[in-house]
């Protein structure tokens, strides 16, 4: 699949792109309702197609604005940090037992080094250099660990590639979801888990292919305080069910 000759540029809106984060925010809304107190394990399938679907998100952003002026990307790495911040009160609030940060600062990594393969500057190649850095020191603490900040230029390096590249992210995406552990589990889940990990990344470049005529609501910045607010609707939903 090659996205050079498909991907709008400037302003345009992509519709594709608008309903493929939309679906992110749905599979991550059901991820999360299965801590809610009800008896939602299936969710975790669905839910596995969040993440990749974000990261896909932060490289078609990237790559359909490559030649765009580099202060929108300074202001996208700036919305990522802010609701970083704001996001992680509400969020241990809601998973109790949380042992990472929320996925918003492994995001922010991932456009950093994303966006420092993609540009020659040094000043992009130094963050990106960083940022790869901190992932590697710090992946215990990071959603998705380390291999969640190298998914989104995984993801960017297959739009210049025929789609079968796909199986690239598709690998890098189990290995940031705990394969091992999935693995060994053998649950049903686990198992369907793993394999919704492997095929989100191509299921979500034929989305953007195959989807432009489509025109669902424009996501712009508002959609970041979302982020933070369905974790305190969600711990009100649980509160009134407890």
């Amino acid at each position: 699949m090659r996205g050079t000759a498909t991907m709008p540029v400037g302003r345009v809106r992509d519709g594709a792109l608008d309903l493929l984060k939309w679906l992110a925010l749905l599979s991550m809304l059901l991820d999360h309702l299965r801590y809610v107190g009800l008896n939602l394990d299936g969710l975790y399938v669905p839910g596995r197609l969040a993440f990749p679907w974000f990261c896909l998100a932060i490289a078609a952003n990237l790559h359909r604005a490559r030649h765009a002026a580099v202060s929108g990307h300074w202001r996208y790495l700036g919305w990522l940090l802010l609701f970083s911040v704001i996001s992680e009160v509400p969020y241990r609030l809601f998973i109790e037992d949380a042992d990472t940060l929320n996925v918003l600062p492994t995001l922010a990594l991932g456009l950093l080094v994303a966006r420092g393969w993609q540009q020659k500057a040094l000043i992009d190649r130094g963050l990106a250099l960083i940022a790869v850095v901190t992932g590697a020191v710090f992946s215990a603490q990071l959603m998705f660990g380390f291999f969640g900040v190298l998914l989104p230029l995984a993801l960017l390096l297959v739009f210049s590639r025929p789609w079968y590249f796909s199986v690239l992210p598709g690998g890098v995406c189990v290995a940031a979801n705990q394969w091992q552990i999935l693995l060994n589990s053998g649950t049903p889940v686990a198992l369907l888990g793993l394999g919704a990990c492997l095929i989100a990344p191509l299921a979500g470049l034929v989305l953007l292919r195959h989807a432009k005529n489509v025109s669902p609501p424009p996501m712009r910045r508002w959609a970041y305080a979302l982020y933070p607010l369905h974790f305190i609707l969600l711990l009100l939903v649980r509160r009134i069910i407890a």
